[in-house]
């Protein structure tokens, strides 16, 4: 029996977990050798040897013929079944009943989505979209996200083509200006145009996004805490990491809002992954209060014909955390903003998400279910349902 058992269900959040070489088997033979190496500065590991031991590991599955069972109970990280070999995760993907999947990468953008050389930064998103759209190609069910730049726009639409033409389904941006530009500048309306041309969502998620948190809040005289992980020196998120996680992408929304990007391209879609949601009522709210305050003295306020917040709900949909009471969010904003995802294989997933929201539901109706689970998926995904 598979875990999704009572609910047809779209999973908005899943990931691969890298090899030490992912990046670099698919990149350019110019780029590669001017890759910097994986960094697991992030993970609650710092050794390559634990992915060595891991791909061992996977290799005597395969040879055993090893069939997954319960896999959202078991093991998490690279560990996990499905967690890197794509053969694996489509039985993986049985096991745990999803209709549909979106699939990030984990810790590969520190090789070259920060690199200061643009041929540098661009080969090696091209290699990671390459690698992305080989890992899900197999399976149908299996949504690849690509990674772009805004830093040079005329690259990222290039970058964006190909990545499409692979076979990306859609592209994670990081949450933050590009130097001293919005993101809503005109600069970056090919992006936007494109995107809605190929009629495919951009992501925002945790990782790669404005740095928030102001590092004095942490002297405060203690020992530093484990992180998320539980590593003592990884860099993985910490509980004031974690509250402040929605201040980025409520930064770049309100720029796309308010600078006019979602009036000049009606079609354009997102998805806020993995930074809560819990946030988001009060950010409509807010949006909206914001809209009459300053359209007597802001022309780009001003100029708007819609509601600030109805370019949101046109527009993003939203994945909450297993925990957050997503009834009372839904209670509140209604019904078509939110997802329900996994995070699998990743530990911050849970054992049970769909338990987890189930339990914050209440007396929510069947049909408000149904948006949680598929529709609000399709919408982002597809900009309608599907038959």
């Amino acid at each position: 029996m598979t875990y999704a058992t009572h609910h047809l269900c779209c999973d908005a959040d899943s990931h691969i977990m890298e090899t030490v070489d992912w990046i670099a088997r698919h990149a350019d033979p110019t780029i590669r050798e001017r890759l910097p190496e994986l960094s697991l500065a992030k993970s609650g590991t710092k050794s390559y040897d634990f992915i060595h031991d891991a791909v061992d590991r996977q290799q005597q599955r395969a040879r055993s013929g090893e069939t997954p069972r319960d896999v959202v109970k078991g093991v998490k990280g690279w560990n996990a079944y499905g967690a890197f070999d794509p053969r694996e995760r489509s039985r993986a993907l049985d096991d745990l009943g999803f209709a549909r999947q979106l699939v990030f990468s984990t810790f590969s953008g520190s090789q070259y989505l920060q690199h200061a050389d643009m041929d540098v930064r661009y080969g090696g998103i091209r290699a990671h979209n390459r690698a992305m759209a080989e890992f899900c190609g197999g399976d149908a069910r299996l949504i690849a996200v690509g990674q772009l730049s805004l830093a040079d726009p005329q690259r990222c639409v290039e970058e964006l083509r190909e990545g499409a033409r692979l076979g990306c389904g859609a592209f994670w941006i990081p949450a933050m200006p590009v130097e001293d530009r919005s993101p809503g500048h005109p600069d970056f309306d090919a992006v936007w145009r494109t995107l809605s041309e190929l009629n495919l969502p951009f992501m925002l998620h945790v990782g790669p996004n404005s740095a928030i948190k102001i590092a004095a809040y942490e002297n405060n005289g203690k020992p530093r805490p484990k992180d998320i992980t539980g590593a003592e020196q990884g860099e993985n998120l910490r509980v004031r990491d974690f509250m402040v996680l929605s201040i980025a992408p409520q930064q770049f929304l309100t720029a796309l809002v308010f600078d006019g990007v979602f009036e000049r391209f009606p079609a354009l879609r997102a998805g806020v992954i993995e930074l809560g949601a819990g946030w988001v009522p009060e950010y409509l709210r807010t949006l909206d209060m914001s809209q009459k305050i300053f359209k007597r003295t802001d022309e780009s306020v001003a100029s708007l014909p819609m509601k600030a917040s109805d370019y949101i709900r046109r527009a993003v949909r939203f994945t909450p955390f297993p925990g957050e009471d997503v009834g009372r969010m839904i209670r509140d904003a209604g019904a078509d903003l939110f997802l329900f995802s996994s995070d699998y294989p990743h530990p911050e997933g849970t054992d049970d998400p769909i338990g987890r929201f189930e339990r914050t539901f209440g007396d929510l109706s069947e049909s408000d279910r149904r948006k949680f689970y598929v529709e609000n998926f399709q919408m982002m995904m597809d900009g309608r349902l599907s038959a």
